[in-house]
């Protein structure tokens, strides 16, 4: 099948590229044209493993291309798929749904013969509604079904996600659409993927709610750590004992400094503003959203604590890690955003470094970012382990207590046994434990 893909960003290109590597014939649009050269050079804009090997393979095969334009690609298309950007609106929280409507636009002016569009971009319910009065009152003559089809890719696994997903969601009243978007994902068949179809204001809501869902579930989790902190328990093993409830489960429930990126905080904030339009208000969801928030900014506190006070002024902090998770390059809402600029408001110098935090060095200011970890760590009188890096898992402790001028590790990821940095002299803090 022929696909067009409206917009390059995390999920435009993850899926163009799946898409292809399925077998399609794949045009990915995007109006900036210095992204669109780099792609077309085989240089992929976005930090996400394989998917620069993805890219070149089936651009070698022809069956992945890159353009500015959108004419050809959705003259052809039997499906355009939209996957713009809808951050958070200024002002109220809600989706900014701006560029989903421009391409909307775009693609009615464009379309010859049946097609289907269909919206990967997360987007409020109604949203479908208003992208087919749009397509409509321009196109009074087309031939066309818009459909929901929400993407539920993890950054950092995104490859994996879309190939082997733990199911596939289709929002749409019309039998041709549901052919097309059947023939479109036929070769997860040999996955029996489950395709749940559904109508399509539900279809984009099951995108909000399981975001939601586990944003509370990570929220629960670090409020229970607070309370293990308080009576003497330990947060990993509450988190495996109720994570072996099978009505449970264990993923998400790992103790942090609060979640952030590209879904939950924006996605959490539309569902709370959708439902206060809409006269139901989620009171859960308005709390995990404040309760997040309010964590990030308590973190820097945590390592005031662990060097004796709230004055931080003249102590050098080593961080590690600033993205919001690792295995992406994204900065979107990550904790080091609140918490470093906290820091900082102490009076602590910052040195960091991040394996793919090129972005971070625009956002964080006067922080002096280093080219391993060992020469973030050197002369800190603490260090703080924001992210996860795999990298970080086994650092060689004895030089890193030399390097050190105070051996003071505040670990907000949970990655090291207290006993055993103890045993090394560290004075050692982290989470809920």
């Amino acid at each position: 099948m022929r696909v067009a893909m409206i917009g390059t960003g995390y999920v435009g290109l993850v899926s163009g590229a799946c898409f292809a590597d399925f077998g399609h014939t794949v045009c990915c649009i995007d109006k900036d044209a210095g992204k669109i050269d780099r792609l077309n050079r085989g240089e992929i804009p976005i930090f996400e493993p394989g998917l620069d090997d993805l890219v070149a393979r089936n651009a070698k095969a022809g069956r992945i291309s890159f353009a500015t334009s959108a004419d050809d690609a959705v003259r052809a298309a039997d499906a355009v798929f939209i996957a713009v950007g809808t951050p958070s609106r200024r002002g109220d929280g809600h989706a900014d749904l701006s560029y989903v409507y421009a391409a909307a636009e775009e693609i009615a002016g464009l379309m010859d013969g049946f097609t289907v569009v269909v919206t990967k971009s997360t987007v409020p319910v109604g949203t479908g509604d208003e992208i087919e009065r749009i397509i409509r009152e321009k196109r009074p003559d087309a031939d066309f079904a818009v459909v929901s089809n929400p993407e539920f890719l993890r950054e950092g696994a995104a490859i994996e996600d879309f190939k082997r997903p733990d199911r596939v969601v289709v929002g749409t009243d019309s039998d041709r659409a549901r052919e097309v978007m059947r023939e479109l994902y036929r070769p997860l068949n040999l996955n029996e993927t489950p395709i749940l179809f559904t109508a399509r204001r539900t279809s984009e809501l099951i995108k909000y709610a399981a975001n939601a869902f586990l944003a509370m579930k990570i929220t629960f989790i670090n409020e229970v750590a607070d309370l293990c902190e308080a009576v003497g328990a330990d947060v990993q093993q509450v988190a495996k004992g109720i994570g072996l409830d099978n009505r449970i489960g264990s993923k998400f429930l790992h103790a942090g400094p609060g979640y952030g990126g590209s879904c939950f905080p924006k996605d959490t904030l539309a569902l709370v503003r959708t439902a206060s339009q809409a006269g139901t208000p989620i009171e859960l969801v308005e709390a995990t959203v404040r309760v997040n928030d309010r964590r990030k900014k308590a973190m820097a506190g945590k390592v005031s604590k662990a060097l004796g006070g709230e004055d931080l002024k003249g102590k050098t902090i080593g961080v590690l890690g600033v993205t919001f998770k690792p295995n992406t390059d994204d900065m979107r809402d990550a904790p080091s955003l609140d918490i470093i600029p906290a820091l900082q408001a102490m009076g602590a110098t910052i040195q960091a470094f991040d394996p793919q935090g090129h972005e971070a060095r625009q956002m964080l200011r006067d922080v002096e970012f280093k080219a391993d970890a060992y020469e973030a760590v050197e002369g800190a009188d603490a260090v703080v382990i924001i992210t996860e890096w795999d990298q970080f898992r086994a650092l060689d402790l004895d030089r890193m207590k030399i390097l050190m001028r105070k051996p003071v590790v505040v670990d907000l990821r949970n990655i090291y046994r207290p006993d055993d940095m103890r045993n090394r002299g560290f004075q050692y803090s982290s989470v809920g434990r």
